[in-house]
């Protein structure tokens, strides 16, 4: 199934893994935020969870999959918000929808999963419902459910900046790559405190980002880039670090970073064949951790912004 979040048939769509290729991050501004400048990509199914809808009387969801019972008792489930936020804006209060979230992401993994699943929810009911709200409205109503959720309804290469609320389409090519999740979870806001705790903020401007025409020139220029909160989640969590060491040991890797604030890492590797190897080694050596096989998806040309 497409990921494109524009097809005919709108009752299930893929929620996909968010990665950023680098995140640069500014000291806390008047109301506490961070500026960040990102390159984001997303994975293909293989790294995803997955919503569902069908008309119904009144919003429900029921969550299911590998991680249906560590959401269990979330209270703020951003699924459930993405509806009611919707509902919301189009003035019918009257809309209902029986929703479920096949949960195969990491919980607080630093991709972007409950921004990803808040997104798809926007796009499946927005076409259930037959609000007709524009790509444009619907990133507008996606500000107020998160930083990344913007980002995951555009769900296309894209630099991210401000608090989240800018973007800008890019060109980039498909990249070979494995995600691995030390099994961990790793707050968001404890990473920035930990950031800001190590004055780690260097001199903050936004960049321009890198370009390649594929997976090995564009992993050779990110080698310029950085991710800011790295070292603030490996000193919360040390398996950050052993993750990333045994992604760049293995054969055609060509980069190794951590993703958002973590404690998930990526690799880019030279071709899908070396990636799909690395996965099951790091997979067999290391149990507990969940590691995806995935091509982050590029595109040739980039809408005007």
């Amino acid at each position: 199934m497409s990921l494109t979040p524009h097809r005919a048939n709108f009752s299930t769509a893929w929620a996909p893994a968010k990665v950023n290729l680098y995140l640069h991050v500014g000291p806390p501004g008047a109301g506490g935020l961070h500026p960040l400048d990102s390159l984001v990509v997303f994975a293909d199914t293989r790294a995803a969870d997955r919503i569902s809808a069908r008309p119904a009387p009144q919003l429900s969801l029921r969550v299911e999959g590998p991680g249906a019972k560590q959401l269990k008792n979330a209270p703020n489930n951003l699924t459930l918000a993405a509806a009611m936020a919707l509902r919301d804006a189009c003035e019918r209060g009257g809309l209902g929808a029986g929703l479920v979230l096949h949960k195969e992401l990491p919980i607080a993994g630093g991709v972007g999963g409950g921004s990803s699943d808040a997104a798809a929810t926007l796009h499946v009911l927005n076409e259930m419902w037959g609000i007709e709200f524009g790509e444009a409205a619907l990133e507008r109503l996606a500000i107020q459910l998160g930083s990344d959720v913007p980002a995951c309804v555009r769900l296309r290469p894209l630099v991210m900046r401000g608090t989240g609320e800018r973007l800008l389409d890019i060109v980039t090519p498909d990249l070979p790559a494995v995600l691995v999740n030390p099994g961990i979870k790793l707050e968001t806001r404890k990473v920035f405190d930990r950031f800001d705790q190590l004055g780690a903020s260097r001199t903050f401007r936004e960049t321009d980002p890198p370009w390649g025409h594929d997976v090995a020139s564009l992993a050779g220029a990110l080698q310029d880039y950085r991710n800011d909160l790295q070292a603030a989640a490996i000193a919360l969590c040390s398996e950050v670090e052993r993750a990333l060491n045994m992604i760049r040991a293995e054969p055609g890797c060509l980069l190794a970073r951590m993703s958002g604030s973590g404690p998930t890492c990526f690799g880019l590797f030279a071709d899908d064949a070396s990636a799909e190897a690395a996965a099951r080694k790091i997979a067999e050596v290391k149990r507990k951790y969940w590691v995806r096989a995935t091509t982050l998806r590029g595109v040739s040309s980039a809408p005007n912004n």
